[in-house]
């Protein structure tokens, strides 16, 4: 069967699946109530990024159909792991849990994923320790790294994109191209009902949705980092780290509790206190990191000094663009703070 008409099955099959889900939160009142540290201001269904990880299971079947079951038992450790962290995150979309829940639930997964990528055999245990604290901190900063419409879908697709060219660039490939190509259906299904301006989301991705995005994009460059030795290939991830670390540093700076909902990003920023359109922030984000991506796929030479060079030059520039844009309108974010206090 036409690559395409499969792909385009798919597309019609997540799409059910979606609205069914949808069916669901609506009956069983999963939403999402703003409050004034929200960037919306209508209740919307909650968890509609469930899709991201329903669409492996069916990437499972779509195998399956082809008799490729040995590929699956290949990728079931990682697999295992989704649905775990996925499922937890879920609930917690529905009920909130504690945090030691949610971190034994993502540490867990993040073991299962090592032991798929092979990283548990590594002589240097330490090593395989911090790149679990590592990895589960890139995991939450993803997660906090959403709050306006199109975010965490349009992102993605700036990381997947990047990587589907980077497997078929390569002279053998690190992942299977289904997998990813069933993943980028399963976004642009949940862009649909999310890539839209301020108020018109039908729904959020939650902590399933921006977890469990997270959790399948680190899998893959991990293999990515695995298959080449090559670590600077994280720069797939760099708009998104500097955004997140900086603002983690700031909100340390403020003595504030991390583990509260806040509004200080710099497209938070951008979409509140500047009212810039949700649809045009996202959309800067996926740019810059497209921009990034393919200046390292096609511009910089293939060695690791280049690599190195192209990593350190992007990160300087981002996080000088990060402060000054901070220093410039972070007075707004104050004001609008201290507006809440006299209400």
């Amino acid at each position: 069967m036409n690559t395409t008409v499969i792909y385009g099955i798919i597309f019609v099959i997540l799409l059910v699946v979606e609205l069914a889900y949808f069916k669901i939160a609506d009956k069983c009142n999963i939403i999402d109530k703003p409050n004034e540290r929200s960037s919306h201001s209508t209740i919307v269904l909650r968890g509609g990024g469930v899709i991201f990880a329903l669409s492996t299971l069916v990437w499972i079947v779509y195998q399956g159909a082809f008799g490729s079951w040995s590929i699956v038992f290949d990728y079931l450790p990682f697999l295992s792991g989704l649905i775990l962290i996925a499922g937890v995150s879920l609930v917690d979309d529905i009920r909130t849990l504690p945090d030691s829940v949610r971190l034994v639930a993502q540490f867990v997964a993040m073991g299962l994923m090592f032991w798929n990528l092979g990283m548990m055999h590594l002589e240097l245990w330490w090593v395989v320790i911090l790149a679990l604290i590592v990895c589960v901190g890139a995991t939450n900063i993803i997660n906090f790294m959403d709050g306006i419409n199109g975010i965490t879908a349009g992102y993605s697709l700036a990381v997947l994109i990047p990587l589907l060219l980077i497997n078929n660039r390569m002279p053998e490939q690190f992942v299977m191209n289904s997998f990813l190509g069933v993943t980028i259906v399963g976004v642009l299904v949940f862009c649909i009902f999310n890539f839209r301006p301020k108020g018109k989301a039908k729904c959020f991705a939650g902590d399933v949705g921006s977890i469990g995005i997270a959790f399948i994009m680190l899998f893959i460059i991990g293999k990515l980092v695995m298959a080449t030795s090559d670590i600077t290939y994280l720069i797939l991830l760099l708009v998104y780290g500097v955004d997140g670390v900086l603002t983690i540093c700031h909100r340390i700076m403020l003595h504030e509790n991390l583990g509260e909902a806040h509004r200080k990003h710099a497209y938070q920023l951008m979409a509140n206190e500047l009212k810039i359109g949700h649809v045009k922030v996202t959309s800067l984000y996926m740019v810059l990191q497209t921009m990034v991506s393919l200046g390292f796929i096609y511009i910089c030479p293939d060695n690791v000094v280049c690599h190195w060079m192209y990593l350190v030059g992007a990160l300087i520039v981002l996080a000088i663009a990060y402060v000054l844009f901070k220093k410039k309108y972070y007075h707004l974010h104050e004001e609008y703070l201290a507006s809440l206090g006299t209400k």
